[in-house]
């Protein structure tokens, strides 16, 4: 290798997760083994604590993809869209 070249570097850019696709994952796969989803999410975003949320689907690893603030702002954006408009 010569000294003389540029290397040349890219940053492979990490997925961007859908905040709207995960809860609706989530919240199905909740669904799935009996859980109110409801319940379980809210559980989730106040504590932090991620076996709030099934592995079933692998629904726990993919809400952790997100941070809390983020679900609470999608939350917080749809219900505004569909409740106060």
């Amino acid at each position: 290798m010569s000294n003389n070249n540029t290397q040349f570097f890219q940053v492979v850019k990490e997925q961007e997760y859908d905040v709207k696709s995960i809860i609706r994952d989530v919240y199905e796969a909740l669904s799935e083994k009996g859980y109110n989803p409801v319940n379980q999410i809210v559980g989730y975003i106040m504590s932090g604590d991620p076996t709030y949320i099934t592995s079933h689907n692998n629904a726990r690893s993919i809400i952790m993809k997100v941070e809390r603030d983020e679900i609470i702002e999608v939350l917080f954006e749809n219900y505004i869209e569909t409740q106060l408009k």
